[in-house]
């Protein structure tokens, strides 16, 4: 299975990465990106089975990159990895199509239960 990181921090993506591992994903290929921009790019090139996105990103956010994966009629599984984790925030991740939301700071174990049947 194919994971694709996108946040603008590189060391927050290497602290994802590195969670995933932990979490016992580590037998996944997983690649990153800096922005939604940047994903899109990817995605094209590289079709990831999930997506683990930051909210608040330059060029284009999270919320935007989810919006036009769906629009392209995507079907790659998406969720947030975000510091933004107000219950609207919660509200327009679930009515876009996002499957989860992980709040930062996160655990191994959050990100067990977020992303347990997503990633197999």
């Amino acid at each position: 299975m194919k994971i694709l990181v996108v946040d603008d921090s590189k060391a927050m993506r290497m602290i994802v990465m590195r969670t995933l591992r932990q979490a016992g994903y580590e037998g996944h290929t997983i690649t990153e990106a800096s922005n939604g921009a940047e994903a899109l790019d990817a995605i094209k090139s590289t079709t990831p089975d999930v997506v683990l996105s930051d909210w608040n990103m330059p060029e284009m956010n999270g919320l935007q990159l989810l919006q036009e994966l769906k629009k392209q009629g995507s079907a790659i599984k998406f969720g947030f990895v975000t510091s933004e984790g107000s219950a609207e925030m919660r509200q327009q991740a679930t009515e876009n199509g996002a499957l989860f939301l992980v709040s930062k700071p996160f655990t191994v174990e959050a990100f067990q239960t977020a992303l347990d049947g997503v990633i197999s």
